[in-house]
């Protein structure tokens, strides 16, 4: 999606014409695809094992189109396990790179580092307190604000959202979030459904549920977690009215949680992987925080339930303290406003359009 928006600004801002390795929205936005980031796309270790021989097989036919080719730069988006590889063999054919939503170093395995030092000639940050990590460790850096932050708006009231839903908006919403990808969905939705039923025993604290579908996701991706569940509503390409309209969220941790705080949408944050990685991961793993509103205030804004500590019954205490107390609403949602300051962009040009001017800058 950034990557999408970033290509159409560069095209108006330079006439750039880009090609590379994206997803169909990318190829809308004008961006010659020879590669599918489908094929790379997965949440684990153990899970990533299985990808290896396409990985480096579609590495490999990025190469010799950028050996073919010769851009003027290459704009690494995210996805670091294959991109610091890729970026190596690219700076090895003379172009310069560029790093567009950073690799989260600051969180584990920080040595990457030093290898984003001696690969990188300009890294663009979308989140404030990563500008002062790479600045302290040598790298080039801009943080430009996050993209988010000016285009996460709700398009209706919560009236007409009950309206067309056909819900009551005098009765508590809660809205479901269990992840992007169907193996975030198998990990993390059948814990959420288990302490939907703990709320649904309890008639004060039985909300009218939805479940916000990410794009690409639908009713079959949820059926085997739904089965003989509580009553779910599925809402599909409205996520961002959804999290808006409700009372509360329970949020599967990652980007939607940057969205359900700009939305103002008091939440408690979830994980799990599978138990190898969890293993790995702890011994990887250095932040304060695993939800990045609570990183972005430095303080436990949000209730974060990870791997062991995400129960059914963590998971129903924690919401239903937010769906019965509208002052831990309250609280919650004043935090979730400094969230919006802090992401906000310090470029007229917004986040995208700042980014597009660095790099086109470079061109």
């Amino acid at each position: 999606m950034y990557a999408a928006q970033l290509a159409r600004a560069l095209r108006e801002r330079a006439g750039a014409e880009c090609f590379g390795l994206g997803t169909p929205v990318m190829r809308e936005a004008g961006v010659e695809l020879v590669g599918d980031a489908a094929e790379i796309h997965v949440i684990g270790l153990t899970e990533a094992l299985t990808l290896l021989p396409r990985a480096w097989k579609l590495m490999g036919r990025l190469t010799e189109e950028a050996a073919r080719r010769k851009p003027c730069v290459a704009i690494l988006v995210d996805a670091p396990d294959f991109h610091l590889r890729l970026g190596k063999r690219l700076k090895r054919l003379g172009i310069p790179i560029v790093y567009f939503i950073s690799p989260q170093v600051w969180a584990w395995r920080t040595g990457r580092v030093r290898q984003i030092r001696r690969l990188v000639k300009k890294m663009i940050v979308i989140f404030p307190f990563e500008e002062k990590f790479y600045r302290d460790a040598g790298v080039p850096v801009e943080f430009v604000g996050h993209p988010l932050a000016e285009t996460v708006r709700a398009r209706m009231s919560r009236e007409e959202f009950c309206l067309q839903r056909m819900l009551s908006p005098r009765k508590p919403i809660l809205a479901l979030l269990p992840g992007s990808r169907k193996s975030e969905v198998e990990h993390n939705l059948p814990g959420m459904i288990e302490a939907l039923r703990i709320l649904e025993k309890d008639p004060r604290a039985r909300p009218q549920t939805i479940l916000a579908a990410a794009p690409g996701l639908g009713a079959m991706d949820f059926a085997p977690s739904l089965r003989n569940a509580p009553e779910v509503r599925i809402i599909e390409n409205a996520t961002q009215d959804a999290v808006a309209a409700a009372d509360c969220a329970i949020v599967s941790s990652g980007t939607a949680t940057v969205e359900t705080a700009l939305l103002g949408t008091p939440m408690v944050v979830v994980y799990r992987v599978s138990a190898v990685s969890a293993m790995v991961l702890r011994r990887l793993v250095h932040a304060p925080h695993y939800s990045m509103v609570n990183l972005l205030l430095g303080r436990r804004a949000v209730p974060e339930l990870v791997q062991e500590d995400f129960t059914p019954e963590r998971v129903a205490a924690e919401t239903r303290k937010l769906l019965e107390s509208s002052d831990a609403r309250e609280r919650t949602r004043r935090d979730l406003a400094e969230v919006r300051l802090r992401l906000a962009s310090p470029s007229p040009a917004g986040a995208i359009g700042r980014a597009a001017e660095i790099i086109a800058g470079m061109l």
